[in-house]
């Protein structure tokens, strides 16, 4: 631990961490979740996802290669608190122009070091996510536990307006023009709930042009928008709150190929007439085990998120469920504790994977879906 200024962190149970800060002074309260991958730290920390939460770091040096314009997932630092056990303050990386103190500097976020991360995330697998504060300011832990207790919780939380995009933009603003090798380009409007810049990027690769639209967009500003298909994104927050998505969602569907990711999978879930449910710690970090029940392949994935889809919300058959919009095959399972993944609806033309293809970091994998989505336009 190295001589910042003091910094503590407690958990709405009780639990108290001290370190020392890094980045910025201050406080910062949200959800404490733990994060395992081994790198991409400037990815979680821009992640839209992330809105509202303390993410700690399992993997014990954070900083090591610095920061750049390039791996950033979005505009700006979404996480709500950074700790890590240490960070390391001169960046290796030819590709680096700043350092992760730096970047929560210029943010405004408090990270914190020197903190036992080992304990800390064997509290959060024990007892779950749960609400926290970290400050440098109140080092009185009864004072601090007394206002986290006073947060507001994640379960009703609608938080993907608050990262959205508030107009639209062609998505080569960012990415560049769309593949043309792969023959037509499709035109697609990107629901932003929460959206990766790697996401457009990979949409762009498979020949997909995007327009990405605020959260709120009606089904019908869509619909006269002469677009082939309708992307759903990841965003932050709990699904069943973000009923402006639901509702676009379930307007779309059966008009469009619908393809969602993370959040986008579960509103398309709930559109389906199913139920969410908040996992206990979430999954977040690179390195999940997903099987595809159509081809029998075992993916290791990237994820982030607190909720899931209930199969249960459904009657099925052989992993096939009757919805509001026909049957739907429960398409991809968790192989670490049997959450469903993925569905495949065979009525209407609509997709989703609850983990991330784009990876950003993580694995390619699953780069394959956005080819099933293309493959979904050209059949409509």
């Amino acid at each position: 631990m190295r001589g910042g200024p003091a910094a503590l962190l407690v958990l709405e149970d009780g639990s108290v961490f001290r370190g020392t800060a890094f980045g910025a002074t201050g406080e910062g309260f949200g959800e404490a979740v733990f994060n395992t991958g081994m790198s991409g730290y400037q990815e979680v920390l821009t992640d839209p996802s992330y809105a509202g939460q303390v993410v700690a770091m399992t993997a014990p040096e954070q900083g090591n290669y610095g920061t750049n314009a390039q791996d950033a997932e979005s505009g700006r630092v979404h996480v709500s608190g950074f700790v890590v056990r240490e960070v390391a303050r001169r960046a290796s990386s030819w590709r680096a122009t700043g350092s992760l103190a730096d970047e929560l500097a210029r943010a405004r976020v408090v990270g914190v070091e020197g903190v036992d991360t080992r304990r800390l995330t064997l509290r959060l697998r024990d007892r779950g996510a749960m609400r926290c504060g970290l400050s440098t300011v109140d080092l009185d832990a009864g004072s601090l536990l007394e206002r986290v207790r006073s947060h507001p919780a994640m379960e009703g939380a609608d938080l993907a307006k608050d990262v959205s995009t508030q107009a639209p933009y062609p998505a080569s603003d960012l990415t560049g023009p769309a593949t043309p090798e792969l023959g037509t380009v499709y035109r697609v409007a990107a629901y932003d709930f929460g959206l990766k810049r790697n996401i457009l990027r990979r949409l762009a690769a498979a020949g997909i042009e995007a327009t990405v639209v605020p959260a709120t967009t009606p089904a019908a500003e869509v619909r006269s928008g002469g677009f082939d298909g309708v992307f759903l994104s990841n965003g932050p927050g709990d699904p069943a709150a973000t009923t402006y998505g639901i509702a676009a969602c379930r307007d779309l569907i059966g008009t469009l190929p619908v393809f969602g990711i993370c959040l986008g999978h579960q509103l398309l879930g709930l559109a389906l007439g199913g139920r969410t449910y908040k996992l206990p710690f979430g999954h977040r970090g690179a390195n999940q085990p997903v099987k595809d029940l159509r081809t029998g392949r075992v993916e290791v994935t990237s994820h982030n998120h607190g909720f899931a889809v209930d199969p249960s919300g459904w009657a099925s058959v052989a992993n096939v469920a009757e919805t509001a919009f026909g049957r739907a095959e429960l398409s991809h399972w968790n192989l670490n504790d049997g959450t469903l993944e993925g569905l495949r609806c065979l009525d209407v033309q609509a997709i989703s994977v609850q983990y991330h293809p784009e990876a950003a970091p993580g694995p390619h994998d699953a780069r394959y879906l956005f080819d099933e989505f293309r493959a979904l336009m050209a059949a409509a």
